[in-house]
């Protein structure tokens, strides 16, 4: 058992200190003293206590591709921890954060998974969404808990193993937007199925997107059109895909997006551009390539509600700008798009770490305590019981999405509908 040992010898210690203490008063000089109730020993003694640390392995990307981007997802899971530990949110645990730099590089996911672990990682937190397939195996064959914020794996193969998504899945995202699209959008073709392409690298999440997408379209071939998908590897010129897609109603863009935007509206592209959280990450470039006139009118499937709104999370999220940056900071902050929004996964993610603890006791804490709280957690938000949950199958927590529009007129993005849209599981 975790620090039991330990943390016992300190108990004994403290209580024969304080009994010494209380004894020593009540004898000495001659002079009454109020005795201690043993009720007030065991507060004093609680509050010696040591508090047992819970250490989260950070496995990101600080100097590859998405470093930029990965960097105000740090900040928000750096946040959320001192939040947690600022406010004692799990009594009788200090939360730490450890950082490995996978670089954007599948081949450094493992030796970062094992230099964790090494290090004294108690669960392992990732925003790379190509470490998942990497390190299910690992995760499984160890039975040790990994924390994500997107599976880039078919939901079959995530089920009943040890890595949680906390955040988007590209199937449900595909389906949710279309079934969404066909039947909201006033723009969507009445006359004709409406035509569908898509562009981006091929980095393990869009690929999944776009097959998801066409999948959908094919199987509703009424509404429907699918006409390309391109994947390249880290391509910065899409001139050429976008001369094969300009015919398309809709497309699906890339991240980072600015590139090809320009590049299809110089190739006389009309299409809505259409994507996910994913691309609204660099949300920033759309002002920096003087793309949002471009980008009027694009739609985005999100998970979470965005700074404009209110809630609980973005709430948090907004309170934090304004507590721990500076005006500067916090635009810069802003201007990343969705990243920092990861406040609301780290904060779902200590959240069942805190279900554990409660459950198993700190000093029990570990792998199989962590996953037993997992497999039965469920989260309450907006007056929907289960907005977010696990079980002994299930491995993606999100149940509910959103639409968003980008505006030029505002240069944000704006909700489009009240309420929350049920995640489309099925074609």
């Amino acid at each position: 058992m975790r620090q039991q040992t330990k943390i016992a010898g300190i108990k004994f210690s403290i209580i024969f200190l304080i009994l010494g203490v209380v004894i020593g008063c009540g004898t000495s000089g001659g002079e009454e003293t109020e005795e201690q109730t043993g009720e007030e020993i065991e507060e004093q003694i609680e509050e010696q206590v040591e508090d047992v640390t819970i250490t989260i392995g950070n496995l990101t990307d600080q100097t590859g591709v998405a470093a930029e981007a990965m960097y105000y997802i740090g900040l928000a899971l750096n946040d959320v921890v001192d939040y947690y530990n600022q406010n004692d949110l799990i009594p009788g645990v200090k939360l730490e954060v450890i950082n490995y730099d996978e670089q954007y590089d599948a081949s450094k996911d493992i030796p970062g998974y094992l230099k964790l672990r090494q290090e004294g990682a108690d669960l392992i937190w990732t925003p790379v969404p190509q470490a998942v397939p990497v390190l299910k195996p690992y995760a499984d064959k160890d039975k040790f808990v990994i924390f994500t914020a997107t599976a880039n794996m078919a939901e079959s193969e995530l089920n009943g193993g040890y890595i949680f998504s906390l955040g988007i899945t590209p199937r449900q995202e595909a389906y949710t937007l279309l079934k969404w699209l066909a039947e909201n959008d006033e723009d969507f073709p009445t006359d004709r199925p409406a035509r569908f392409g898509a562009a981006a690298w091929n980095d393990g999440y869009s690929n999944l997107l776009y097959a998801a997408a066409e999948e959908y379209a094919k199987a509703h071939p009424e509404q429907f059109e699918w006409d390309q998908t391109f994947l390249t590897n880290f391509n910065f010129n899409w001139a050429t895909q976008a001369e094969e897609l300009k015919d398309c109603d809709y497309v699906f863009i890339p991240t980072p997006p600015h590139t090809f935007m320009k590049d299809f509206r110089n190739a006389g592209g009309t299409a809505k551009f259409i994507g996910s959280d994913v691309p609204l990450a660099f949300l920033r470039f759309f002002e920096k390539a003087d793309l949002w006139e471009q980008a009027d009118g694009s739609l985005f499937i999100r998970s979470s509600r965005w700074y404009n709104e209110t809630g609980d999370f973005i709430d948090l999220t907004n309170q934090f700008l304004q507590e721990k940056y500076s005006a500067e900071e916090a635009e810069d902050i802003l201007g990343q798009g969705c990243t920092y929004i990861s406040v609301k996964h780290a904060y779902l993610m200590l959240d069942i770490v805190r279900k554990a603890v409660e459950e198993a006791g700190a000093e029990n804490f570990g792998p199989e305590a962590l996953y037993n709280a997992a497999v039965s957690w469920s989260y309450e938000y907006e007056g929907i019981t289960d907005f977010s949950n696990f079980d002994q199958t299930k491995r993606i927590a999100q149940n509910y999405y959103a639409v968003y529009e980008a505006r030029a007129s505002g240069k944000d993005i704006y909700r489009v509908h009240e309420g929350w849209l049920p995640s489309v599981n099925s074609p």
